[in-house]
């Protein structure tokens, strides 16, 4: 009995082992693809799935050891239930389980899928067992050419890129710093945008400030009002030369 427990503990020990390095891989390459999306190449993500890949066949062989006992006849059964907080099961879980508590021992102790799942996989399994040889056939012989038929745009697609890039000398260039440089003109100035108007030069349409007028320059002047009095220069001594002339030519009629 001590034998077999022994042995049991063991290969826990290289199961434990195993799927903390499989985990490690699986965070490495998602912590890739989250921060590293712009610079991670393909190559680099197929190598990433191939280490993966081969971790778990490795812990594939390690449960069809035969220093490994048959786990399928093993039982796991809680010893003590707490609902109150365990700093050592926290720090075991990585965070994940505060307490081992009623809530969580059916989540983690279950081995068979919740009831519904189960019944989903055995309505699958039942209408594919129901299946003839030569319909099964047909669906694998559809689902190849699809598969194929797949490849071969990917593969016709990547022979035009790379064609393409070969006839050019390299990848095309993208980008132009001539209208780089224009837009950030743009941006920051208002470069191109609209007229330059020269320092002292009021545009048609444009309101100065009272305080940034030149000397002697009145209120800028509304063409929708009547001129004033004051603002019309010559005209009243016109008025009065006309009417002094006018009282002449009486003066001489007389």
């Amino acid at each position: 009995m001590q034998r077999e427990e022994k042995q049991i503990d063991n290969a826990l020990d290289v199961m434990l082992s195993r799927v903390t390095e499989l985990k490690n891989s699986v965070i490495h390459l998602l912590y890739k693809m989250d921060h590293e999306s712009e610079t991670l190449s393909w190559p680099t993500v197929l190598d990433n799935f191939a280490l993966i890949s081969s971790q778990l066949t490795a812990f594939n062989k390690c449960l069809g050891h035969d220093k490994v006992p048959p786990l399928q006849n093993l039982v796991v059964l809680p010893l003590l239930l707490n609902p109150d907080r365990d700093e050592d099961l926290l720090r075991m879980t990585e965070g994940r389980i505060p307490a081992f508590a009623h809530d969580v021992v059916p989540d983690y102790l279950r081995t068979k899928p919740e009831p519904e799942v189960e019944q989903k996989m055995m309505q699958l399994e039942h209408k594919a067992a129901g299946l003839s040889n030569e319909t099964t056939q047909k669906q694998i012989a559809a689902y190849t050419k699809a598969i194929n038929h797949i490849l071969d745009i990917v593969a016709k697609a990547r022979e035009d890129c790379e064609s393409e890039n070969v006839t050019r000398g390299g990848a095309s260039q993208t980008s132009s710093l001539a209208d780089t440089q224009t837009l950030a003109a743009a941006i920051a100035i208002g470069k191109g945008l609209k007229p330059m108007v020269p320092q002292g030069v009021q545009s048609p349409g444009m309101m100065v400030p009272p305080g940034n007028r030149p000397p002697g320059q009145g209120p800028p002047m509304n063409p929708n009002q009547p001129p004033q009095m004051g603002m019309m220069g010559k005209a009243p001594g016109t008025i009065k030369t006309n009417i002094k002339s006018a009282g002449q030519m009486h003066s001489y009629n007389r």
